[in-house]
């Protein structure tokens, strides 16, 4: 795939303050994610455009979860609120080479973040349902959602844990849109392990409009492909021009951004 990248900042993004807080087809350092839907759909190019057309999430309550803001609760910051810089971080939960992008990198920004270098703020795309079929984006989503209501360290967990080589699908495959294997991956994090009100949001698909909501803002925001990383809206390069593939690039990205500041 061709890669994507695209300096842009979602309108409604996911902010939040810390509170206390796979393999597969392709790798981070393969094209990125990207869409082929009709013109207009996403960025200038005609690509980009993933879920629900209107991001309803058709007849049913919207429910938000904790730790979110933003109109309709999609923007998700996680970080101190003082932090002098923001790392803004477009995903899809679907995606190869964002599963990789978090395996190598995740633990860099996760780092960061405690130390106060930066917060960041997430997006997500479904852009692999609208390509493949299926809705292992929209609903790993929901799940993530869930988690986010715990805690924000359940969501870094737990997103961690969905993208990681134990757990992480071949992009043709739908088994994020299996409530139980999505359950099966929780056990990971032993915050959710044995969290009722967790399990039973994942069951009932609580938080399955705010996920369209949230892939209704990505599509809103230009960018066309996923992973995308930029730093104070600037994306971040690594040595082939593309997003960062090891957690030496990103941080010499960061670092020199930081200092060119």
């Amino acid at each position: 795939m061709a890669v994507a990248v695209a300096a842009a900042v979602v309108a409604g993004v996911l902010v939040i303050t810390d509170d206390g807080k796979g393999s597969g087809a392709g790798s981070a350092a393969d094209a990125v994610q990207g869409p082929s839907g009709p013109a207009g759909s996403g960025g200038p190019d005609g690509s980009g455009g993933s879920g629900d057309p209107d991001g309803s999430g058709g007849s049913r309550k919207l429910v938000t979860p904790a730790h979110s803001s933003g109109p309709d609760g999609t923007t998700v910051v996680i970080g101190e609120a003082g932090a002098g810089h923001t790392l803004d971080l477009y995903e899809d939960l679907r995606c190869p080479p964002c599963a990789a992008f978090e395996q190598r990198v995740g633990p860099a920004i996760a780092e960061d973040i405690e130390d106060g270098t930066y917060k960041v703020s997430f997006h997500f795309a479904a852009i692999l349902d609208k390509n493949l079929g299926g809705s292992s984006s929209t609903n790993a989503l929901s799940a993530l959602g869930a988690a986010l209501d715990v805690s924000t360290d359940a969501f870094l967990d737990y997103k961690a844990a969905l993208m990681s080589v134990k757990h992480h699908p071949q992009e043709s495959e739908d088994s994020f849109s299996d409530d139980d294997y999505l359950l099966t991956v929780a056990q990971e994090v032993h915050a959710l392990r044995t969290n009722a009100s967790f399990r039973a949001a994942v069951r009932e698909g609580t938080y399955d409009p705010w996920a369209k909501k949230a892939v209704a803002a990505f599509d809103a925001s230009g960018v066309s492909g996923t992973p995308t990383v930029e730093l104070d809206g600037s994306p971040l390069r690594g040595s082939g021009g593309s997003f960062p593939v090891t957690a030496a690039e990103f941080r010499e990205a960061v670092n020199q951004r930081i200092k060119d500041d």
